[in-house]
């Protein structure tokens, strides 16, 4: 049974991707051949080798889901598992080579989603970027940073050069609570790699006192602060960019500067665990919906199958949205989906165990 678990999986899996992959190939093409420096070879190797990796683990649930509803429809229907039930075999030991499958999909995944998916994500967006959207982005070039240094300490950039490590209208601020009491402002910023140091060009320095403001004007500053061009590039990053360690990284150095708000990047760290955890809860749950044999067969096992995995995809793009929010827990929201059916899954379990 083990092996009819993971061969519908891997079927159901290669025949969804190449109808993605031939919708996309029809939308993309006109733009493929706008550049004649692209070469097939490239087109397949940067763009879709990526695009079958991405989209086939978004699929996997579908797939795996779908897969298993198929055979065990297709045992009921063949009164195999009412031969099981005779034999005296407990549904829990029905759903072991169910649960070895899932076991081993949840691995695959989980390995997928925290390391390899990041570093396709990231290769796809780029040629995405450089060859597929109408406004050309130059990586050379950051534009609009903000960043926040320390609980208090925010900088602010217009722009910034990565290759000559330039950044222009530069500004950093400091706060005592609600008010401002420090502000420096520079035409452009230049980093000295030699000794981690910056220099301000035509700066203008303004501290809040009590009773006045001390106003400060010069050529050239050399100073230094607690960021380096790397955490500047690093504004401009995106969570699904990163590996699991960068990312986790990422998340706790903006955690020590004080930054409020990074659930938008939780929700990407926690997502990556929880959709391969799924797979045990989409596993049983197909599991319980189709081994009754039912009026109708595999056909409205399927119909509620779907229904109920869109009702799941719903839920959990509803959940990452207000997981973004400032105010909510992430951890729970990226998890509630998983919660909600893992309840269903448990009561289909207990009711079908009982029968």
């Amino acid at each position: 049974m083990l092996k009819k678990y993971l061969s519908s999986v891997i079927l159901v899996l290669s025949l969804l991707l190449p109808i993605a992959i031939a919708i996309d190939v029809s939308e993309k093409v006109d733009r493929f051949l706008r550049h004649s420096e692209l070469s097939v070879s490239e087109i397949i190797k940067d763009y879709y080798l990526n695009f079958i990796v991405i989209f086939g683990n978004t699929f996997l649930p579908l797939a795996l889901f779908i897969a298993v509803i198929f055979f065990t429809s297709k045992l009921a229907s063949n009164t195999e598992i009412i031969a099981i039930h005779s034999a005296k075999i407990s549904f829990s030991r029905f759903l072991r080579p169910y649960f070895i499958g899932a076991t081993l999909i949840t691995v695959f995944a989980l390995f997928m989603n925290h390391f390899v998916v990041p570093r396709s994500n990231k290769t796809y967006e780029e040629f995405t970027r450089a060859y597929l959207t109408k406004k050309k982005l130059d990586a050379n070039f950051i534009n609009n940073i903000n960043l926040q240094l320390g609980p208090n300490d925010y900088i602010f950039l217009k722009s910034y050069t990565v290759r000559a490590n330039i950044g222009y209208s530069f500004s950093y601020e400091k706060f005592e609570g609600t008010k401002l009491k420090y502000k420096l402002f520079a035409d452009n910023i230049r980093w000295n790699k030699k000794d981690s140091t910056y220099k301000l060009i035509n700066y203008r320095k303004r501290i809040i006192l009590e009773d006045r403001d001390s106003i400060e004007f010069g050529s050239k500053l050399d100073t230094t602060f607690t960021f380096t061009p790397k955490d500047l590039v690093n504004v401009d990053y995106l969570a699904k960019e990163m590996t699991s360690f960068k990312l986790k990284e990422f998340i706790e150095i903006s955690k020590q500067r004080g930054v409020s708000n990074l659930n938008t990047y939780l929700v990407e760290y926690y997502k990556r665990t929880s959709l391969p955890v799924s797979s045990y809860i989409l596993t049983f749950l197909a599991v319980a919906l189709s081994s009754k044999k039912r009026r109708g067969g595999m056909g409205i096992n399927l119909a509620i199958g779907i229904s109920l995995m869109f009702i799941y995809v719903f839920f959990l793009k509803i959940a990452e949205v207000l997981g973004a929010g400032a105010d909510t827990n992430s951890f729970l929201m990226v998890w509630s989906p998983n919660i909600i059916f893992g309840a269903l899954t448990l009561y289909l379990y207990f009711k079908n165990a009982k029968n």
